[in-house]
C-alpha cells in the first residue's frame, strides 16, 4: 500500500479512547463511592465491594482494547 498507512493511527486511537473512557469512568464511580459513603457510612463495605467490582470491569475493558490495538499494530491481520 502506498501513501499514508492508517493502521498505527487507528491502533493509537483505540488505545487512547479506551484509556480516556476508563479514567473518566473510574473517576466518576470513585466520586459516587465517596458521596455514598458520606451519606450512609454503615454501607461502606457493600459500596466498596461494588466499587472494586466495577473498577475491575472498567479496567478489563481498557486492557482488552490495549491488547487488540497492540495486536493490530504488530501483526496487522488485515494485510
Amino acid at each position: 500500500m502506498n501513501g499514508f498507512d492508517t493502521l498505527p493511527l487507528a491502533a493509537g486511537l483505540l488505545i487512547g479512547i479506551a484509556a480516556v473512557g476508563s479514567c473518566l469512568g473510574i473517576g466518576i464511580v470513585g466520586s459516587k463511592l465517596l458521596e455514598g459513603t458520606a451519606r450512609q457510612p454503615e454501607l461502606k463495605d457493600t459500596l466498596q465491594t461494588q466499587f472494586f467490582l466495577i473498577a475491575g470491569v472498567t479496567d478489563a475493558a481498557f486492557i482488552i482494547a490495549t491488547g487488540i490495538g497492540l495486536w493490530f499494530a504488530t501483526a496487522n491481520p488485515f494485510r
